[in-house]
């Protein structure tokens, strides 16, 4: 049997392709499992889970890419591992990976090691752009909860002593964290 699985990284980004291509390499629409919105470095991925957990002894996981499966070697090798002590092929698009063949085990690594390559440039292109926009005022962080006038009040109702923490939560319908942050916030910049 053909165990398919396909993943994106982002919500707007549509899975039919990946399914279609699937589907061309041979495996049914019912055993396709999908992670949507989740990227290759999250090994936690619920369709990845069950992907492998419907494989048995003789199956084959098909991917269209190994990008698709993992985007660290480590990954990719700890992946491929559990198939093949499973007794499970594994299909990058239209070539089976064989763990015995030096050859696959050469191309699977090279494979493994350009997809690790793009994962750390978006990483890089994302903190860069964050820079320029930090840079140029454009990225300033979350709004902070209290309004001055808020945190003052806060502040003086703190001092005063006469309310505990959760009651100031619950005064300015915040979370406690919140209250906490901003005592600590009025302190060390005091």
């Amino acid at each position: 049997m053909h165990v398919g699985y396909a993943r994106v990284s982002t919500l707007e980004q549509d899975l039919s392709a990946h399914r279609e291509a699937l589907e061309r390499l041979g495996v049914e629409g019912k055993n396709i499992y999908f992670d949507h919105g989740l990227t290759g470095t999250t090994r936690a991925r619920p369709g990845l889970r069950e992907a492998l957990a419907a494989t048995r002894d003789g199956d084959t996981l098909v991917v269209t890419k190994l990008d698709r499966l993992a985007r660290s070697l480590l990954d990719a090798r700890d992946i491929a591992d559990e198939l093949t002590i499973k007794g499970v092929a594994l299909s990058l698009g239209d070539s089976v990976y064989g763990p015995n063949d030096a050859v696959g085990r050469l191309l699977f690594n090279v494979l493994g090691m350009v997809a690790e390559f793009e994962a750390d440039l978006i990483r890089l292109r994302t903190r860069e752009g964050m820079a320029i926009a930090r840079s140029k005022g454009k990225l300033k962080g979350k709004k902070p909860k209290l309004s001055p006038s808020q945190r003052k009040h806060l502040l003086t109702l703190h001092t005063a002593g006469e309310h505990t923490q959760a009651e100031l939560a619950e005064l300015f319908n915040v979370s406690r964290t919140t209250i906490y942050r901003e005592l600590r916030r009025t302190t060390t910049t005091s």
